[in-house]
C-alpha cells in the first residue's frame, strides 16, 4: 500500500497506468476514500496514468489535527503531485475535492491541463449546517451521521437498484476517522470562492452537476460555471456522487474536458 510523506502528512496513494501518459489526478469527496472513482479505471487506465489519494483525515493517510483548510488540502495535493514528478496535470475532483480545484485554478493554474469540477460550489451550504454536523460526529461517531449523509450521495433507485454499491461506499465512509472527517468538514465548511476574482488565463474547465443532488444542487454548478470564463456545463441525472451513479456519462464529459486541453 503505497504511503508518501508530505506536507506535514502521510497520504496514501494509487498510481497506475502507463508512465508515458498523461496524468489525471482525482481529488476524493467529503467522507470518501479513493474507492470512489473505482468506476472511472477501467475506461480510463490504458490510456492514462491516474493518480488517486485519500485526502488528509481520510482512509489510510495520517489523521493531523484539525480544523483543516482548502488550501492545506490543496497544498497536500501539489506536494504528492511534485513528489512523484508530476509537473503538469489533469485534475478531476468533487465536491470537497472541487472547492480543492478551484483553490488550485486561482492559485496553481500554471500546474493544470484541465480542470472538471464536479458535484460542488463557490460555497457549500451553511455555517450552522457544519457545524451541527461537527459537533454530531465529534460527539457521536461517524455512525450517528451516516445515514442522513449517504443519502444525499444516490438517488432512491439507485439505492434499489445498486445495493452493493452502496453499501461499500458506506462502510468506508464509517471506517473513517471521526476526527478527521471534522477537520475536514471545517475546511468544506470554511471555503468561499464567491467573491474571489475570476482567474483571468484558464485551463479548459468541465463543470459537472447532478440533477437530483441536495448537497450541491444544479444551481451551485451554473452558478461556478458562469463564474469561470469558458467553463462549460454538463448535468447528469444523478445525486451528489455522480461519477458513481452516472459513472458512463460522468467520464465520458470528463473525456470531453481533457480532449479540449489535449487538442
Amino acid at each position: 500500500m503505497p504511503h508518501i510523506d508530505v506536507n506535514g502528512a502521510v497520504l496514501h496513494y494509487h498510481l497506475q497506468g502507463p508512465e508515458s501518459a498523461p496524468v489525471i489526478v482525482f481529488s476524493n469527496g467529503l467522507g470518501t476514500t479513493t474507492a470512489m472513482w473505482q468506476p472511472q479505471l477501467q475506461p480510463l487506465e490504458s490510456r492514462f496514468r491516474l493518480l488517486r489519494f485519500d485526502t488528509r483525515g481520510h482512509g489510510h493517510s495520517s489523521v493531523t489535527p484539525g480544523p483543516y483548510t482548502i488550501e492545506l488540502l490543496a497544498s497536500d495535493l501539489l506536494h504528492l503531485a511534485s513528489a512523484l514528478r508530476l509537473d503538469k496535470f489533469h485534475f478531476c475532483g468533487l465536491s470537497m475535492g472541487g472547492q480543492i480545484g478551484q483553490w488550485l485554478l486561482h492559485n496553481a493554474s500554471d500546474r493544470l491541463k484541465s480542470a472538471t469540477l464536479s458535484n460542488t460550489g463557490l460555497k457549500i451550504g451553511n455555517d450552522e449546517g457544519w457545524n451541527a454536523r461537527i459537533s454530531k460526529v465529534r460527539s457521536d461517531g461517524m455512525l450517528s451521521v451516516v445515514a442522513a449523509v449517504t443519502e444525499r450521495w444516490f438517488t432512491s433507485s439507485f439505492f434499489a437498484s445498486s445495493p452493493d454499491v452502496v453499501e461499500k461506499i458506506r462502510t468506508a465512509f464509517l471506517g473513517i476517522d471521526p476526527s478527521g472527517y471534522a477537520a475536514c468538514c471545517a475546511a468544506v465548511r470554511d471555503a468561499n470562492f464567491l467573491g474571489a476574482t475570476p482567474p483571468t488565463k484558464l485551463p479548459p474547465v468541465q463543470v459537472i452537476a447532478g440533477a437530483h443532488d441536495r448537497a450541491t444542487p444544479p444551481a451551485d454548478g451554473k452558478q461556478l460555471a458562469e463564474k469561470l470564463p469558458g467553463a462549460q456545463y454538463v448535468e447528469l441525472g444523478a445525486a451528489h456522487l455522480s461519477n458513481v451513479e452516472s459513472h458512463s456519462q460522468f467520464t465520458d464529459a470528463l473525456l470531453a474536458n481533457i480532449s479540449r486541453a489535449e487538442a
